[in-house]
């Protein structure tokens, strides 16, 4: 098992999982408050289909992976390193919506919650919400090296996440969400520059495969080699706990180290500012 799968997995999954549970807390509460307990079951209702929705997903995507991979490894480096860059494309549409809009999600979702307030504009809504934190969590899973460990530890974290969001909306515990979003955006955005990073890094190694580029190209040559030192990303004591949390490689080609880290830094740059503006 590859505990550094399982753990950006758990991490993960933590992550839009009470992002995911929590928006359907929000939308339960506020039916709640304006004395429409009939609606509930329609919200859960899309729960259930997000959740199955983002299943469905996550296991189309699974198995035209394995299938891809036991065709070519040539192929499968492609197929990696374009699942990866399409990934990363999404995921940031979602990591700006959540800089520009995260501070006012109670009350966006509460106004949505609002206007499709029937039965059938609730389960839509829900789904659609749900849904879209699963198809991040799925993006992740499949440019992820070892998918079976990744979808334990997803499950770990969703198990985690549900427990948590359950608490709060019984007012069981309180806990300082923005604190928790913070950090885990900002994990988010470390991750998406380093699926940025395994796209270049998987696409240059197919090009090399194909010919199309030879290996005494510019390109290939690494910026740092600590394979097997402590930094090592698979192996080392250091490298492992860096690469799980901040996307850390340890033998990156130059061109892969500049547009991973020129990515992560920009966009913390863009949640910088839009905070100071705010």
């Amino acid at each position: 098992m590859d505990t550094a799968s399982l753990l950006q997995g758990a991490i993960i999954g933590f992550r839009e999982g009470l992002e995911a549970f929590l928006i359907i807390a929000i939308m339960l509460e506020y039916l709640n408050k304006t004395k429409q307990p009939l609606f509930k079951r329609n919200v859960k209702q899309g729960l259930v289909i997000g959740l199955l929705v983002s299943v469905l997903f996550g296991v189309a995507l699974f198995f035209i992976a394995a299938a891809i991979g036991q065709n070519t490894d040539t192929l499968a480096k492609a197929w990696e390193s374009v699942v990866s860059l399409l990934a990363m494309l999404l995921i940031t549409t979602f990591i700006v919506w959540m800089i520009k809009h995260g501070r006012h999600m109670v009350s966006n979702i509460e106004q949505s919650t609002q206007s499709n307030l029937s039965r059938k504009g609730l389960i839509i809504l829900a789904t659609v919400m749900v849904a879209r934190e699963g198809a991040e969590v799925v993006l992740f899973m499949v440019a992820s090296t070892d998918k079976t460990s990744y979808v334990l530890g997803i499950a770990i974290g969703l198990i985690i996440s549900a427990a948590l969001a359950f608490l709060i909306y019984k007012s069981l515990i309180k806990v300082n969400l923005k604190i928790i979003f913070n950090i885990t955006l900002a994990y988010l955005i470390l991750q998406a520059g380093f699926l940025l990073g395994y796209a270049v890094h998987e696409g240059l190694s197919f090009l090399k495969s194909t010919g199309v580029m030879l290996e005494s190209n510019a390109a290939f040559t690494k910026l740092y080699d600590l394979k097997d030192t402590l930094l090592d990303h698979k192996t080392g004591p250091i490298g492992l706990p860096l690469y799980v949390l901040f996307g850390w490689y340890s033998r990156p080609e130059w061109i892969q180290f500049a547009l991973q880290y020129l990515y992560t830094f920009s966009l913390f740059a863009v949640w910088l500012r839009y905070a100071r503006k705010k």
